[in-house]
């Protein structure tokens, strides 16, 4: 098949060219540069063509190619007319696919859907690590589950692993940009490069990452029904991580306009740390959601060794050409066009390694529980079961006390003010340690930071410098919440210095009741105490 590769000679329009010549495709590596096509070219068997996307393209055509890939970017700098090559394949009856990770780049190729399946083409945008192969991932993993609670899906190269200028103009782009993501079934919004975590590959890696946008976090929800989407991407060397999360934040300040100049500068000083860190990347998918009655995480993890990372978002591209004549036509984002094991064989010639597992994913309380769980109604489950980030809302009725000790906790912790009917939204997020709950009381806010205890039955809340464990008694459906051990920056306090916490949830006419009473040390009297009830925030899949 012969097939022209726009920006052939960069990082993954090179590996491309190269797994399409061990395929035995007839490949032309087109770019600005007659001297960087010829060099590509040669080193792999292919054909140079000298072709400017923001001139005259018409030298794509004169070769009659019968594919036209897009590996050029950055996606999100096509601006006057972003689809003017799909459009002029759709109009010489050429099939076209592209590397686009540009959420919107990749979602308006529909609009180009009509005319395509007229011209009986197949127009494919994505057709890359994302969200070409996570989709492919995704789908297998989601296979038999009767709920999609998450999908979180990281990318992680090595540092040794080339960067081209789009792949760092499309990093820079959103950094500190604010984004829509769907997280507990509701729109909300979120920095680019932010909410760090840290993740764990076969081989040893572990890797920070970062949030970023690509087409998956406006694709998937719909797709896969999904309650909360994310993604995230990192660097190998934390100074680099740390430069993009200090980057970020001077931009939410500042809101300060990235440019291509700073995008070339970082790319100077990223190669100057090329020496440094390992040749291994990496990839993982992990989809968290119920199968036969219990909470699932199954996870597909990728490692490329040998510096071989590169070619993985070349993978999709490859595998759609070797089953060519059967991909529908249409214009459209490339979401499972193929099953996994077509992309798992069409890696199979590199030095990739993969791994699949599933295992349970119990909450905080539903570990700390353990066989008292099943004593709980659902609606106390529910609250105690937020995979990543969900909000209940709610009215409550809320009584301080009045003693000084009593006002005095009040305010150091923020508790809410008295008042009947108070509007209340408490937000959980779980982390990698625990969960964050955040109390709002008509714009009040206190939060507090739960984890495991080390004995059964029992969890830790951190309130500022104080941590309190707290046992977990069932009775009739009832779950207490009494405060048995507490400590003051890591001090274990005596018995009398500890709160009381007359506090329980339960279920009431199907709806999720709490009435926390918390009790100042030394006959302080009641601190504060709040009662009333919460649904949940979450809806249904609504369009950002």
């Amino acid at each position: 098949m012969k097939v022209v590769i726009l920006g052939g000679y960069g990082v993954f329009g090179s590996r491309l060219g190269e797994l399409l010549r061990r395929d035995n495709h007839e490949v032309y590596i087109a770019g600005r540069s007659l001297n960087k096509a010829t060099m590509a070219a040669v080193r792999i068997g292919a054909k140079p063509l000298v072709v400017d996307l923001r001139a005259d393209f018409s030298a794509i055509f004169a070769v009659k190619p019968q594919v036209v890939i897009d590996a050029a970017g950055p996606f999100q700098s096509y601006t006057d007319n972003p689809y003017a090559v799909a459009q002029r394949c759709i109009e010489l009856g050429v099939d076209y696919l592209d590397l686009s990770d540009d959420a919107s780049f990749t979602l308006g190729i529909s609009e180009l859907d009509e005319t395509a399946t007229k011209a009986k083409c197949r127009v494919l945008s994505g057709a890359s690590s994302v969200p070409g192969l996570s989709s492919i991932i995704i789908s297998e993993l989601v296979r038999e589950m009767t709920e999609v609670l998450l999908i979180d899906t990281t990318i992680l190269p090595g540092n040794r692993a080339p960067r081209g200028q789009s792949v760092i103009e499309s990093i820079i782009g959103q950094v500190g940009r604010p984004t829509k993501v769907w997280r507990g079934g509701q729109w909300q919004s979120i920095s680019g490069w932010s909410e760090h975590r840290r993740y764990k590959l076969p081989k040893g890696l572990v890797r920070s990452a970062y949030f970023v946008e690509v087409p998956d976090i406006r694709l998937f929800p719909k797709i896969f029904m999904a309650r909360s989407v994310i993604f995230r991407a990192g660097m190998e060397l934390e100074i680099m991580n740390k430069g993009l999360a200090c980057l970020s934040g001077l931009v939410r300040l500042t809101n300060m306009q990235a440019t291509s100049r700073l995008a070339q500068i970082l790319r100077i000083m990223a190669h100057g740390l090329l020496p440094f860190g390992t040749d291994k990347g990496g990839m993982r998918v992990a989809v968290t959601g119920k199968h036969e009655g219990s909470i699932k995480q199954r996870i597909w993890t990728l490692v490329a060794n040998s510096g071989e990372g590169p070619f993985v978002p070349a993978i999709v591209c490859r595998a759609l050409l070797r089953r060519h004549s059967e991909i529908p036509i249409g214009a459209r984002p490339c979401i499972a066009e193929l099953n996994l094991l077509e992309v798992e064989e069409a890696m199979s010639d590199l030095a990739i390694e993969i791994n699949a597992e599933q295992r349970p994913r119990p909450t905080l309380f539903q570990a700390a529980l353990q066989d008292r769980w099943d004593l709980l109604p659902p609606e106390v489950h529910e609250l105690h079961s937020v995979q990543d980030m969900e909000s209940f809302s709610g009215k409550a009725k809320v009584t301080r006390g009045t003693s000084l000790v009593a006002r005095f906790a009040a305010w150091f912790f923020n508790f809410p003010k008295a008042g009947d009917n108070v509007p209340i939204t408490i937000t959980k997020t779980r982390t990698p340690k625990g969960e964050i709950w955040e109390r709002n009381f008509a714009g009040r806010i206190f939060r507090s930071y739960c984890t495991p205890s080390d004995k059964v039955y029992r969890y830790n809340e951190r309130f500022w410098f104080f941590k309190y464990e707290q046992e977990l008694p069932v009775e009739d459906g009832t779950m207490f919440l009494p405060v048995k051990r507490g400590w003051f920056l890591g001090i274990p306090l005596p018995r009398f210095f500890l709160p009381g916490s007359n506090s329980r949830e339960f279920s009431h006419e199907g709806i999720f009741n709490f009435d926390v009473s918390l009790i100042a040390p030394f006959g302080g009297g009641l601190i504060v105490r709040y009662q009333g009830a919460l649904t949940p925030d979450r809806k249904s899949y609504i369009e950002n």
